[in-house]
């Protein structure tokens, strides 16, 4: 084992996954920095390329902050509630760090991509409320893909279907769509060999990218309906196992196992 695999960063990146194998977080740093990239080098001004940016790789280091640190016993909280209990108890958990940083590029995102809409007949008030839908929209779908990685390349293969009708478009949803799955369709292999997995480093910064794409194409209305959609199964998932309703769900069961190296046996 080589010194970089034994120190305590790479350690920390360590994790036992539900066949209690070894895996190892490092695929989500790629896939921030990647997806990033190729979502900024899809973006036609550059505005909307700071936004990708800001979006992908903003998400992706509080991601990786909670991924290093979240263990240890100070950090340690159950799902959004708990984190935010926490913070009443002037406990500042590393969860609580990345609610807020993921809230903060997300709103600095769906700024930039608005910047140069028309008001509209709103005016400024409306959009104001355009945008922080927006940004709603962007750290939802961030926190959402959080909730898929549980199994190896489910998270990979939700990106790949929201994205793969997005990304046909020739704009700025199209753009930030197709850099996004390019980087999805580049982790698959070790993803689902259970070699890496996307952690929340990566599966922050895909989900905010997703939730970019999203909001680059709508409007209040629509933004309004993606939030609601995105928000209802983020309280679902409070209430509902995804992986035990997939794998009562035939059709969904073969999907989620397909490629995995456990159904390659």
């Amino acid at each position: 084992m080589s010194t970089i695999s034994r120190s305590p960063v790479a350690r920390s990146l360590e994790r036992t996954n539900h066949h209690g194998r070894t895996v190892s977080l490092k695929e989500g740093p790629a896939a921030a920095v990647g997806a990033s990239v190729g979502a900024a080098l899809g973006a036609r001004k550059p505005n909307h390329a700071v936004a990708a940016l800001t979006a992908g790789l903003g998400a992706g280091a509080v991601g990786l902050y909670d991924d290093v640190v979240g263990s240890q016993p100070q950090h340690q909280a159950k799902g959004l509630k708990g984190h935010l209990s926490a913070l009443t108890e002037g406990r500042v958990t590393s969860g609580a760090v990345k609610i807020a940083g993921v809230g903060l590029a997300s709103l600095i995102a769906a700024a930039l991509i608005d910047v140069d809409r028309p008001a509209g007949r709103g005016g400024r008030w409306g959009a104001l409320t355009n945008t922080m839908l927006g940004a709603a929209l962007i750290a939802g779908s961030a926190n959402l893909m959080n909730l898929f990685d549980l199994r190896p390349g489910r998270a990979l293969k939700v990106t790949t279907v929201v994205t793969s009708p997005l990304s046909t478009r020739d704009d700025l949803s199209g753009g930030v769509a197709a850099g996004t799955m390019g980087a999805a369709a580049a982790l698959f292999k070790e993803d689902l060999d259970e070699e890496t997995m996307l952690g929340d480093c990566g599966a922050n910064a895909i989900g905010a990218l997703v939730g970019l794409s999203m909001a680059a194409r709508s409007g209040p209305l629509m933004r309004g309906v993606l939030l609601s959609g995105v928000t209802a199964l983020i309280l679902a998932s409070e209430k509902v196992s995804f992986t035990q309703v997939i794998a009562d769900t035939p059709v969904l069961r073969e999907l989620d196992e397909f490629g995995r190296k456990s159904s390659r046996r």
